[in-house]
């Protein structure tokens, strides 16, 4: 699907279909104003007979319109004349792309970006009108043997003025977009296909695809040399053989301190011996997310190539129960030298993590961000809408905060106070890997945060946002949160070149 940018008015369109916007009281926009004088009144006269509300989200489909020379013209609810949210923006953006999917329209111009957005001017505009028909022509089947019908939408024209910022935007959306597709694709498939040494395999691949990109992938017994003993730990009861895989981003001076992203990568977590539920099983496919999320990162980060140097270790391994799996109350010495008491081996996300943070201090990074599927707490306190966020730095948390809500991926910081340490104490050994029900995920972030005290870190808990997990057919991949990652990193980008 190509994406070209066009100032030019309504009437000067060569296409198949407009898309046009029309408020709830019956005011037109100025798009919709002009074609309703081309039709000679017929737009206000569909809006006079109540054929058409102009609620928010509403879409009508229109053949054939008096005096106007495309095939379609197709009508969205724009609410109130007011300015839009950056949300009701996106969510009128999606309704008119469906309300396409089913028909043989090939190109469209699309003149919603000339709605006004809280905030937000035409380069906001374009990279999240690219982002969000992307999201909604994304189709995943794979394995399907009867495949969902083809898409016909071919060009999308988005209204705008063409200059320096907006061509920007619109390469860093169709970028962004990639990496967030990229991350789906990789998230989506089944845990028979997507092993840890899948995963490795996949990344040699995105680096191959990228001369800026370079890759070491450590085996079992590199990792037990380097005293990987957590990480180790949780691969025992599976025949997956674990997998710690770093890739470095060169697109900075060399000396350049890099940022790091940390990606939790459990390829199907059954709980180990501490078993879940089977239902609670369906969907932890997903549970590899984090580190699907890096990959998506790094390959946005070289199509747009940014001027920075960036790092990201993959944490890969499968989580089952055997005879040779982990038990409740092992103590394991991790990398960094300090011991865990593994009270519950379903709390196996932030063992391989553990590891990971200690092995990327080598690195000597500026910053260091971990992603992950962390806790189901972070689904109960936030529910599906926002990741958790905690940080050792408060400036970078202010910097990930912003970004969440330039992106509209957003997040919400959670306290990482002392107090809250005093729940994974252990009798037996430095630290317990479980703090008991309460603040659940604050007590993860902790756990984390004694493996981070030599660099600016934050810890992002995309438990609830990462994948759908509702059963039946809602689960699917989200690609959360690769757009919020890398507007972190143009941000850093932006800040270097001031």
């Amino acid at each position: 699907m190509k994406f070209k940018l066009d100032a030019s008015n309504i009437a000067k369109q060569k296409t198949d279909c407009v898309i046009i916007g029309i408020f709830e009281n019956g005011d037109l926009t100025p798009s919709a104003h002009a074609l309703n004088k081309i039709s000679k009144g017929f737009l206000q006269n569909l809006i006079k007979n109540g054929e058409f509300q102009g609620k928010s989200g509403q879409t009508l489909l229109l053949y054939a319109v008096p005096h106007v020379r495309f095939q379609r013209v197709l009508l969205v609810g724009c609410g109130k004349n007011a300015p839009l949210t950056a949300r009701d923006y996106r969510k009128l953006m999606h309704a008119s792309i469906n309300a396409l999917s089913n028909t043989k329209v090939a190109h469209v111009a699309t003149f919603l970006t000339e709605l006004e957005v809280e905030k937000y001017e035409f380069p906001w505009k374009i990279k999240h009108a690219v982002e969000v028909i992307r999201a909604a022509t994304y189709r995943f089947d794979r394995f399907k043997s009867k495949k969902e019908p083809s898409l016909h939408l071919k060009e999308i024209i988005l209204y705008s003025p063409e200059d320096k910022a907006t061509k920007v935007a619109l390469k860093q959306g169709l970028a962004i977009a990639d990496g967030v597709e990229y991350t789906k694709n990789l998230a989506n498939l089944p845990s028979n296909i997507c092993t840890p040494t899948f995963v490795a395999t996949e990344a040699k691949t995105l680096v191959k695809e990228h001369p800026a990109l370079s890759i070491k992938v450590l085996e079992e017994k590199d990792m037990r040399k380097l005293g990987m003993n957590a990480l180790l730990a949780v691969a025992k009861g599976s025949a997956q053989n674990p997998k710690l895989v770093c890739i470095e981003y060169h697109g900075g001076p060399k000396k350049e301190a890099p940022i790091a992203f940390v990606g939790k990568g459990i390829t199907f977590d059954t709980g180990g011996i501490s078993l879940k539920p089977a239902d609670s099983m369906i969907g932890m496919k997903y549970d590899m997310c984090g580190a699907a999320t890096v990959l998506g990162v790094l390959k946005t980060a070289a199509e747009l190539k940014l001027p920075l140097n960036i790092v990201g270790v993959l944490a890969l391994a499968e989580n089952m129960p055997s005879g040779t799996a982990c038990k409740p109350e092992d103590i394991v010495v991790t990398m960094s030298g300090q011991t865990v008491e593994i009270m519950n081996t379903d709390a196996e996300g932030r063992l391989v993590l553990s590891d990971a943070l200690t092995y990327v201090e080598r690195f000597k990074p500026d910053t260091v961000i971990d992603i992950a599927t962390l806790t189901g707490a972070v689904v109960v306190a936030l529910g599906f809408h926002v990741s958790g966020m905690l940080s050792n730095h408060q400036p970078l948390a202010e910097d990930l905060l912003a970004a969440g809500q330039e992106s509209h991926d957003r997040i919400w910081q959670l306290p990482l106070w002392d107090e809250y340490q005093d729940q994974i104490k252990s009798p037996f050994a430095d630290m317990s890997n479980v703090g008991g029900r309460s603040a659940g995920t604050i007590t993860a972030a902790c756990f984390l945060s004694r493996f981070a005290k030599k660099f600016r870190w934050a810890h992002l808990d995309v438990a609830g946002t990462a994948a759908m997990m509702a059963g039946g057919n809602d689960r699917y991949a989200t690609g959360r949160p690769v757009p919020l990652l890398i507007q972190y990193l143009i941000q850093r980008a932006e800040q270097k070149d001031a």
